[in-house]
C-alpha cells in the first residue's frame, strides 16, 4: 500500500471500492436521462454565448464643431420647379439660399395627366451652364445695376439669366420673370416659365449643415435677405390662372446615414414590437395636402445625435473623422461598419396664412395669426444626449464556462438525489414485502 502523503487528510472526494457499489437499472435510466439534460442545456449555453445583442446606452454629447447631412425626397405635384426655392439658415449666421449643389429637381406632369416624370436634372454649382456655351468666349454681360455674383462662370460678368437672378437676390432686388434682361429673353425664361406652370416637383438629394439649431425650408420664387430679413419674391407665385399649392409628400427624411437593417430587426425583437426604419424617420411616408395657395406647413424637428458600434469595432475603430471635401452621403459612415447618425421625432402644425381658426377640426378655440411665407418648412434642433447601440455577445466567455460548470454540476446533483430516492425506496419495499411473507 502507498505511504500517504500530507493531501490525503484534505481529500473532499472520498473513494470507495468497486465490491462496495451496486448497479441498478434505475440508476442506469438516471444516468441516460442526466447525460440528455446536460447536452441539451450545454447547446442551450452555447447559442446563447454565440447571440449578439444590442445595448443602448444614454450619453452626454462631447462633439464640437460637427457637420450633418441632411437627405431628403419631396415630391411637390402642384407647384413647378422653376418656382421652387429650397434655403438651409442655422443659428450661427450660415445661410444657403437657393441650394442647388447635392440636390436633384425632378419635373412631374400635372396630376391630371397622371404626375409622371419629364426631366430629372442634377445641377452643380461649378458646371458650365448649357445656356452660355454658345457665347463668344470674350461676351460679358451686364448684371444691371446689381454688383456680380460671388461665383459667376466669367469673373464681374453676368452671363446667363440664372447669374443675373443671382446677382438681384444678392443686392435684395425683386427680379420677376426677367423682363427687359437680354440673358433671360435669350434663353427664353419667361416662356419657359410659362411653359411649367402646371407642372410638379420632386427634390430629392442631399446637403450638409452645421450641426446647430436651423431650419430648412421650400418656398416659392427666389430668395435674398433685406437687411435681418429672409425675403422670398412671390409675385410670380401668385401670378397665375393655375393655383399653386404646397400639398406635398415626404418619401423619405433622414439626417445622416441609415442605421443598418439587422439593428432595427434586434432592437424589434427586444421590444416585441415590429421595429422599422419609421421608428427613426417618423416622417417618412408622409402627405399633406390643400387646396389653399396661401398655406404654411411647419415641422418641429428634435434630432437626438446616434452611434451605432458593431461587434469587435473596437480593434479597428480609429475615430470618426469628418471630411468636409467629400463628397455626400459619406458622412458617419466607417469601414468597420460602425455609423455615427441622428434619429428624430416630429411635431407638425399647418395655418392659412389669411388666420382663422380650426373650427373645421373642431378646435374653434385655436386661433391663427395672419402673415408669412406659403411653403414647408422644417425646424431641428440637437438633443445634447446621445445614444450609442452597441452590438455585445450575451455573456462573455468566463461566463459562459461557469455556466457550462453549472449545468453538469447541477445536473448530477438532482441525478443522483432521485437516484438514491429510487434506491432507498425500492430496498424499503423489499423489506416490506419480505416481512408479509
Amino acid at each position: 500500500m502507498a505511504p500517504k502523503s500530507r493531501f490525503t487528510r484534505l481529500d473532499a472526494f472520498a473513494k470507495t471500492v468497486e465490491d462496495a457499489r451496486i448497479r441498478t437499472t434505475s440508476g442506469g435510466i438516471v444516468t441516460i436521462v442526466s447525460l440528455i439534460v446536460v447536452l441539451f442545456l450545454c447547446w442551450g449555453e452555447w447559442s446563447d454565448y454565440r447571440r449578439i445583442v444590442v445595448h443602448p446606452e444614454l450619453v452626454v454629447d462631447k462633439g464640437r464643431g460637427e457637420r450633418m447631412e441632411i437627405h431628403l425626397n419631396i415630391t411637390f405635384p402642384r407647384i413647378p420647379c422653376e418656382l421652387l426655392t429650397l434655403d438651409v439658415m442655422d443659428v450661427s449666421g450660415e445661410q444657403q439660399h437657393g441650394i442647388q449643389h447635392g440636390i436633384t429637381k425632378t419635373r412631374l406632369r400635372p396630376v391630371s395627366e397622371g404626375g409622371g416624370e419629364i426631366e430629372s436634372r442634377s445641377i452643380d454649382l461649378h458646371s458650365r451652364d448649357e445656356s452660355a456655351r454658345h457665347l463668344d468666349p470674350d461676351y460679358c454681360g451686364p448684371c444691371y445695376g446689381a454688383p456680380p455674383p460671388t461665383k459667376p462662370m466669367k469673373a464681374g460678368c453676368c452671363n446667363t439669366c440664372q447669374e443675373v437672378a443671382d446677382a438681384y437676390a444678392q443686392a435684395g432686388w425683386a427680379f420677376g420673370r426677367g423682363e427687359g434682361i437680354e440673358q433671360c429673353v435669350r434663353e427664353h425664361y419667361g416662356e419657359r416659365l410659362d411653359q411649367q406652370r402646371r407642372e410638379g416637383c420632386r427634390v430629392h438629394g442631399g446637403l450638409r449643415v452645421n450641426k446647430v439649431m436651423g431650419n430648412f425650408h421650400f418656398a416659392p420664387g427666389r430668395s435674398f435677405s433685406n437687411g435681418n430679413m429672409h425675403v422670398h419674391e412671390l409675385r410670380e407665385y401668385w401670378n397665375t390662372t393655375s393655383p399653386h399649392t404646397f400639398t406635398h409628400i415626404i418619401h423619405h427624411l433622414r439626417f445622416g446615414p441609415q442605421l443598418p437593417e439587422s439593428l432595427y430587426k434586434k432592437l424589434g425583437k427586444k421590444a416585441d414590437l415590429p421595429w422599422t426604419n419609421h421608428h427613426a424617420n417618423p416622417l417618412d411616408d408622409t402627405r399633406q395636402e390643400t387646396d389653399d395657395t396661401n398655406f404654411n406647413y411647419m415641422y418641429f424637428i428634435k434630432i437626438v445625435p446616434t452611434s451605432y458600434l458593431p461587434l469587435g469595432w473596437e480593434k479597428t475603430w480609429a475615430g470618426f473623422r469628418e471630411q468636409h471635401h467629400a463628397e455626400l452621403g459619406s458622412f458617419g459612415a466607417s469601414a468597420d461598419g460602425s455609423v455615427e447618425t441622428h434619429q428624430y421625432s416630429v411635431t407638425s402644425h399647418k395655418r392659412s396664412l389669411a388666420g382663422g381658426d380650426d373650427s373645421k377640426e373642431g378646435h374653434a378655440e385655436r386661433q391663427h395669426a395672419r402673415g408669412g411665407i406659403p411653403g414647408v418648412f422644417f425646424s431641428y434642433d440637437i438633443s445634447p444626449m446621445k445614444v450609442i447601440n452597441r452590438e455585445e455577445r450575451s455573456k462573455t466567455f468566463l461566463g459562459f464556462v461557469a455556466g457550462l460548470c453549472a449545468i453538469v454540476g447541477g445536473t448530477l446533483t438532482v441525478a443522483a438525489a432521485i437516484d438514491h430516492a429510487l434506491f432507498e425506496g425500492t430496498v424499503r419495499l423489499k423489506k416490506m414485502r419480505g416481512k408479509d411473507l
